[in-house]
């Protein structure tokens, strides 16, 4: 029962795919543990929707799913369409560009005026669309920025042939929104110094308007397990298969130079898109009875999937903070990441840091790993002891409450 020191709190998240991507996990733990210190929560959401925990309520704030998994890209039938919103929605796909961020503040904006005196706070997470200019009219507004998405249209931009780069950047049209509502609020969270530092470059949000609160990990799930043995020559990674930013294909590659030497297999926790680049890799490398890709399993199956395996790898060219690797290492399985972004201030000296996109000098340290088991214990040792002194989501919902005080005093000031 909320005490009389308890928030009334909404959450909003334009998507919040539960099983990958940052944005449901964050979502799903923080609320979790809002709700255990005796705030009353509310989650407002677009599809796909989150998985949430006992106490939580989920208001659903449907889009038109235009990007669902089973019909991506698809084009609505006239019946679907109910208001200006859903067509600038779909007028902004048919132009090569990504309207949720927008679309979805403006279906919240519309819901919460109907809301008025019923939360205390309200926080966005990520989606910083001009639809939150006005709910920050109704409510105080606390931002969450994990990193900005500046970020990965840089990387994509770099990766991407020369025909594609004009699409790629319509695509990302919606970064330039981002970047004007971003420094209109106050607080935002972030999650690493790194991040901080890049908000501040891409998206001008003063640094003093900032609060550092790093992610937890959900040790109910992700664990040692010293019962359960590990898979001889077992790697493994959770990567969106198919972003050229999680450096899967450099992976991939490391892992081609190693089977010729060594009895490895690498699993990959992502769906690659049917007949994509990452498919087209792996069959150009020969490496189908070495390569699994598993998606949509459960949290106990994949905290034994990563506590069974001898070697844990987050590839990236670039993270805001990795909830991967925080829990690779808390389930004490030894742990190589790229040297950047946000992962070294993250790992620390707990995991084998490698030049990002090196697959030659990632092939060594994993075949470095692979023979000597007394390096994986210890590296694996030292990540879990990091995750249980600095990672825990009851330290991040405190915090973050915290932040909620400080944006409701600040809006009480004026």
């Amino acid at each position: 029962m909320p005490g009389a020191d308890s928030l009334r709190i909404a959450l909003l998240s334009y998507r919040s795919k539960p099983t990958c991507g940052g944005q449901g996990v964050y979502l799903r733990h923080l609320s979790r543990e809002l709700v255990a210190l005796g705030h009353h929560v509310e989650v407002f959401s677009g599809q796909p929707y989150p998985e949430l925990d006992e106490g939580v309520i989920l208001n659903k704030v449907p889009s038109l799913d235009l990007y669902r998994d089973e019909d991506p890209f698809r084009t609505p039938k006239p019946h679907e369409y109910r208001d200006w919103i859903d067509c600038l929605e779909v007028a902004t796909m048919w132009t090569a560009g990504f309207p949720e961020p927008l679309t979805f503040t403006l279906r919240a904006h519309r819901e919460l005026k109907k809301r008025v005196g019923d939360f205390d706070v309200v926080q966005d997470n990520q989606t910083l669309g001009y639809g939150l200019l006005g709910i920050q009219k109704l409510f105080p507004v606390v931002g969450t920025i994990h990193h900005p998405i500046s970020v990965d249209r840089r990387i994509e931009l770099k990766a991407a042939p020369l025909r594609k780069k004009l699409s790629l950047r319509r695509w990302y049209g919606f970064v330039r929104m981002q970047a004007k509502v971003a420094p209109r609020l106050n607080p935002i969270l972030t999650v690493s110094e790194s991040s901080l530092a890049d908000i501040h470059r891409d998206f001008n949000v003063p640094q003093a308007n900032m609060r550092l609160i790093p992610l937890g990990v959900d040790t109910r799930y992700f664990h040692p397990r010293p019962e359960m043995p590990r898979r001889p020559g077992s790697i493994v990674a959770v990567a969106s298969a198919d972003s050229p930013m999680k450096g899967v294909s450099t992976l991939l590659r490391a892992v081609a130079k190693l089977a010729t030497e060594r009895d490895v297999n690498l699993t990959v926790v992502s769906k690659p898109t049917p007949g994509g680049p990452t498919e087209k890799l792996v069959a150009e490398l020969s490496l189908h009875d070495r390569v699994t890709f598993v998606h949509g399993i459960s949290d106990t199956a994949l905290g034994e999937l990563i506590a069974t395996s001898e070697i844990s790898v987050v590839p990236s060219l670039y993270e805001g903070f990795s909830l991967p690797a925080v829990e690779h290492m808390a389930c004490g399985t030894p742990l190589v990441a790229s040297r950047t972004g946000a992962l070294p201030e993250v790992v620390g000296d707990a995991a084998v840091q490698v030049a990002p996109g090196d697959p030659e000098e990632l092939a060594a340290v994993l075949r470095r790993l692979h023979d000597s088991p007394e390096e994986r214990a210890e590296v694996g040792r030292k990540g879990y002891e990091r995750v249980m002194e600095r990672y825990t989501w009851n330290v991040v919902a405190q915090r973050t409450v915290e932040a909620y005080h400080e944006a409701i005093q600040a809006r009480r000031a004026k």
